[in-house]
């Protein structure tokens, strides 16, 4: 018994000890780190570096606010979406596609792109005519042609014949981009009106549904749908609650039909962007909210479009990304837990 006894001591005395060394050790630690801290303290800075292959804008940004539904020319800085650096290699090459929202932001940047790649661009477009002609002045640069479609996407009917222009057009149909959007911001559910919300469901839902149907009964195998979705999407934002709504069913709607047209070698996916600098912002937030647009990302800035676009590209390439369908690519200047 008091061999059993002196046992059980003697393995307390040991467990103790081990928990004083540990104790020991923690405090020796958290030592060394506060004198580090001290010594290197985190600056601002620091967390927002320029990574890009040229230096891109960074808050504050001018002041301003602009009415819908926003001409690119008119916003301060312009937005950066020729991407110089950026070099074609034939990915798209012999391919047609139609892109809606065309005229600017994220639109006209992939356009470009899809351009540099090989593939004629159909340009689709609300009414902003200027803005859509210096995308086909742009794309007409790299050498494609050009189609101009302006229109509602709200409607079904004109959805349809957009398709059937590109078509005539061109001779097929093989990349369908869904990017036209509409965002206002409301801070309260009470304030956000039936009219407000049925024209954010109506232009960022059923758009995408009427092109997405008219479009794939003309695309072949080894075609592709690419979707705009939103970081909103994913998260949530207090106050676009309509907008978020919509993004999150793009990307639900962007599964669905990934895993429904799988079997006619169609590939859906969507690009879900952060803060971009582009006219759907300095059209809906107010002038001091646009001067510090996207200095809470970890890159402490907004992207610019033709950051954006080379997404569209992978998407779209079968090259790239024949592997790829359903999934929802989030391009949100870095992620900011911890």
């Amino acid at each position: 018994m008091h061999k059993k006894l002196a046992r059980r001591h003697k393995r307390n005395g040991k467990t103790a000890a081990s928990a004083r060394s540990v104790v020991a050790l923690q405090r020796k630690i958290q030592r060394q780190v506060a004198r580090a801290d001290k010594a290197h303290p985190m600056r601002e800075s620091e967390r927002a570096p320029q990574t890009g292959a040229r230096n891109y804008p960074v808050p504050p940004l001018p002041q301003q606010h602009k009415r819908k539904p926003g001409r690119e020319a008119s916003i301060t800085p312009q937005p950066l979406f020729d991407a110089p650096y950026y070099r074609g290699s034939a990915k798209l090459a012999g391919k047609v596609a139609l892109i809606t929202g065309a005229d600017s932001g994220i639109g006209r940047a992939v356009a470009v792109l899809f351009a540099r790649e090989g593939a004629q661009i159909a340009i689709q477009y609300l009414n902003e005519h200027e803005d859509a002609r210096e995308t086909q002045r742009a794309v007409e640069a790299e050498g494609r042609q050009t189609l101009l479609l302006a229109g509602d996407v709200r409607r079904s009917s004109y959805c349809r014949r957009a398709v059937q222009q590109t078509l005539r057009k061109f001779g097929r149909l093989d990349i369908l981009v869904n990017n036209a959007a509409f965002q206002v911001h409301t801070a309260r559910i009470e304030d956000l009106t039936e009219e407000h919300f049925n024209l954010t469901i109506r232009t960022n839902l059923h758009g995408y549904f009427f092109m997405a149907q008219a479009a794939l009964p003309h695309l072949r195998s080894g075609s592709a749908i690419v979707n705009t979705g939103s970081v909103t999407g994913l998260k949530g934002n207090r106050n676009l609650l309509d907008y978020s709504t919509t993004k999150g069913g793009i990307h639900a709607f962007t599964r669905s039909l990934a895993s429904q047209v799988l079997p006619r070698g169609v590939r859906v996916n969507a690009v879900a962007p952060g803060p971009v600098w582009t006219p759907l912002n300095p059209t809906d937030k107010k002038p001091q909210q646009v001067a510090k647009f996207g200095a809470d990302t970890p890159m402490g800035r907004p992207a610019q479009p033709e950051e954006i676009a080379p997404a569209y590209v992978f998407l779209a390439s079968p090259q790239c990304s024949s592997y790829i369908t359903g999934e929802i690519l989030p391009i949100i200047g870095g992620y900011s837990g911890g």
